[in-house]
């Protein structure tokens, strides 16, 4: 597939905002990026799904059979139902955006409809969902790493680090210099990435099981209802792209197929995690680990190219993830600060963070869960619903749109409150 330009690039780009904005409730939390207001009306559609499908492909595809087996089979209805739930809220964003020409990145739509105070949620919301799936990122390398590196520890200073600990710790060094970076243009191509590795891990996968030895020979628990939460809040973080929605909508040269696009990811998506998690629980039943890497054996070749791919990619996505924050800190600092000093002093500083956090909460399963449960759920589905109600009326009179829409509301909160109940509960438990 040929390399997309810059400005096209799908979640790279949007992650990117310009640093002369002026503070978090003034527009610093432009996760869609001003590159990709320049071009707008130039992407085509076939791009554009592209760019879609990248955004909602992520590393949730590696904890999905965990969800499945923690919910049991039935559970998949709830994948359904939140694959729904967030292609109508997606419906209901670029409903928001029509209603104003003059809306062009998600933190614009809070502005509109509840003024500064929903410019200032929706990007708080945003911010701290990009610095728990960084942290995340750190604890899936340390995994993985330890899996393929099983009797490794390191000695440092006299002190004995555990090989997981020593691994997010070396990863985090790797990474360091691409926080540093002001141009992360190369970065971007790389971690666009996102569909092809989903698809690499799943069909690596499926050849682990057809012609590796495993085969498909568990049969799985119908329903447990005490893992409902964990599976929802984990199927939640598999759809947590909206923030990207709007960007993708201004670079639209046919905005009128943006439904069509919607329709194309989310079932392509869809299709992905559910096959994903459908064969992983087939595979390992209740012995699925939070990422399936973790049960492949290392001595064979397609478990190395599933593993090395969940390696590459959070490698290349971390900058991208936490650049926004960075700029958004930068500007609480006196304007005449040195700005590379202050680069590298705000980007080392937000790196260590997510490493203590990384080292005190290595637990990827419940971080993301909580990540689902908490922030996806309300970032993706409840905030969309209730700024399309203000912004169109729709909440002074009643119909099916807004008995649908208020159902979808009620959904989401059942969620964040069971679900992150749940993983707090989780972390806490394995602290």
């Amino acid at each position: 597939m040929e390399a997309m330009p810059h400005e096209e690039s799908s979640l790279t780009v949007p992650l990117i905002e310009d640093e002369n904005e002026e503070g978090l409730g003034s527009k610093p939390e432009q996760v869609e990026s001003n590159s990709a207001h320049d071009c707008a009306g130039t992407t085509s559609v076939f791009r554009t799904c592209f760019n879609g499908l990248n955004a909602l492909s992520g590393v949730g595809i590696l904890s999905i059979p965990y969800a499945l087996a923690s919910g049991g089979w039935l559970s998949l209805i709830f994948l359904f139902g939140i694959a729904t739930a967030a292609f109508y809220s997606g419906l209901l964003i670029q409903r928001c955006m029509d209603a104003d020409s003059n809306i062009r990145t998600y933190p614009d739509i809070g502005e509109h409809a509840f003024g500064n105070k929903g410019r200032l949620i929706v990007s708080v919301f945003m911010y701290i969902e990009l610095y728990l799936v960084a942290t995340g990122f750190l604890i899936l390398e340390g995994d993985n790493l330890q899996k393929l590196f099983p009797n490794v520890d390191f000695e440092v200073a006299g002190l004995t680090v555990g090989g997981k600990q020593g691994f997010i710790i070396i990863v985090a060094l790797i990474i360091l210099p691409s926080v540093w970076l002001d141009n992360l243009s190369l970065l971007s191509y790389v971690s666009a990435s996102g569909v092809i590795a989903s698809a690499v891990i799943l069909g690596s996968i499926i050849w682990t099981a057809v012609f590796d030895g495993i085969g498909f020979q568990q049969r799985g628990t119908l329903l447990n209802w005490d893992g409902i939460p964990t599976a929802v809040s984990l199927y939640a973080f598999c759809y947590c792209a909206h923030p990207v929605f709007p960007t993708l909508y201004t670079s639209m040269k046919k905005r009128h197929q943006f439904s069509n696009v919607l329709v194309i990811c989310f079932v392509l998506c869809t299709i992905s995690y559910a096959s994903m998690a459908i064969f992983g629980y087939l595979m390992f039943g209740s012995d699925v680990q939070s990422q399936i890497t973790l049960n492949l054996p290392t001595n064979k070749l397609s478990s190395r190219v599933a593993i090395y791919t969940t390696l590459v990619n959070p490698i290349s996505k971390y900058a991208l993830m936490v650049t926004p924050i960075v700029n958004a800190t930068k500007t609480w600092f006196p304007f005449h600060c040195n700005k590379r000093f202050l680069s590298l002093f705000v980007g080392t500083t937000l790196m260590i963070s997510t490493v203590l956090v990384a080292l005190a909460v290595p637990f990827f399963s419940s971080l993301m869960s909580l990540v689902g449960a908490f922030l996806s759920i309300t970032a993706s589905i409840i905030i969309p619903c209730l700024c399309y109600l203000k912004i169109s009326g729709t909440y002074q009179r009643f119909g099916c749109e807004m008995v649908a829409i208020g159902l979808i509301i009620l959904m989401g909160v059942a969620v964040v409150i069971f679900g992150t109940y749940t993983s707090v509960m989780d972390i806490i438990g394995n602290l």
